[in-house]
This record gives structure tokens, C-alpha cells and sequence, in this order.
């Protein structure tokens, strides 16, 4: 019989991105005081679980509350790395980045991904190169359908070129983020 659970929604401390979901139950929550880590209650495995216990990605906490009728938990965290099973700093990534990064990570063989990860982040950035002026002459004249298929290719690819070099899309975005913000700041 499983023990009474509460949704841990678990946050990064530094930028506020939602890193995943998780559950609590009450000895996951007096863990995670006592020892400044998350613990949570896996309901697959049916017990309790130190985040990080085999991939050494821990969750350091900075803050535990609960919401206003205790029935779900918020997390602050600094993580020492992906907080997501398939090497995404977040469980909320776009749907075609935890495809990526689950291929990255487990390498299945027959999968294109993994072939060219295998051949060095150099094939990734010429696949990103021809994939961007394909797109870019799209862009100059060709069909909507057309311009669709040939960014899809570029994105995809952007993607396998942030995995080959072992880096998150969450980066791409904090810079974007930085730049608004300067732009803002500077108007």
C-alpha cells in the first residue's frame, strides 16, 4: 500500500524553471529537511528514492514549502545537473529535446541521432549549416509547406548539435532572455 502522496513541483532557485514533478510523501519531506537533498516517493518502485542516488545528479534545496491546504509541495533547488531521466536540465523541455537527449543518452543503435552523434559535434554544425541555408533559400520564394519542412530540419538539427556538445537548449534560452532583457533595460 502506497503512503498518503503530495505532487513536488520542483523549481530551479536561480533562473525559476520548472525542473519536474515529482511526489512526496511524509518521510521524503522530513528527509529533504533533515538533509538539505530532495527525496521523493517513487510510486513505480513503490519507495523512497534520493534524487541523484545513481546518476549523481542531486537536488540541492534551498527551500521546502507547502501550499496553502498542504496537499502539494514547491521546491527550490540548485542542481548539480540534468534534472531529467533522459539528460535534460527540465522535464518540461520541448517534446523533440528529451527526444534528443534520450537518444544522446542511451545511443539505440539504427537511430540517426546516435549516428551522428558518433561522428563528432563537427557533423552536427555542418548538418546545422546546410540545414540553415536550405531554410534561409526556402524563406526566399519557395512554398509556406517548404519553409515549415526546412526549419524543422534546422531546429532538429540545432538540437543534435547542443547534444553533441553536451549542452541544453535552457541555454540558448537564458541567452535570448539576456538579450530581451538588455534590449528593455537599454530603451
Amino acid at each position: 500500500m502506497q503512503p498518503e502522496l503530495r505532487a513536488a513541483i520542483v523549481q530551479d532557485a536561480d533562473s525559476g524553471r520548472v525542473l519536474m514533478l515529482a511526489w512526496m510523501d511524509d518521510e521524503a519531506v522530513r528527509l529533504t529537511r533533515e538533509r538539505g537533498e530532495a527525496h521523493f516517493f517513487s510510486r513505480s518502485r513503490n519507495r523512497l528514492w534520493h534524487k541523484g542516488e545513481t546518476s549523481g545528479n542531486t537536488l540541492a534545496v534551498e527551500e521546502l514549502t507547502e501550499d496553502c491546504d498542504g496537499d502539494a509541495i514547491l521546491l527550490r533547488v540548485h542542481p548539480s545537473g540534468p534534472a531529467c531521466h533522459t539528460g535534460s536540465m527540465s522535464c518540461f523541455a520541448p517534446w523533440l529535446w528529451l527526444v534528443v537527449a534520450e537518444r544522446a543518452l542511451t545511443r539505440p543503435e539504427g537511430s540517426y541521432v546516435t549516428a551522428l552523434l558518433e561522428q563528432g559535434p563537427d557533423a552536427a554544425a555542418r548538418k546545422v549549416a546546410e540545414e540553415g541555408v536550405e531554410a534561409a533559400l526556402a524563406g526566399a520564394g519557395e512554398s509556406d509547406e517548404r519553409l515549415v519542412s526546412e526549419l524543422a530540419d534546422l531546429w532538429f538539427h540545432s538540437y543534435v548539435l547542443l547534444a553533441a556538445r553536451r549542452l541544453d537548449p535552457a541555454a540558448v534560452e537564458r541567452e535570448l532572455r539576456n538579450r530581451h532583457e538588455q534590449a528593455q533595460s537599454s530603451s
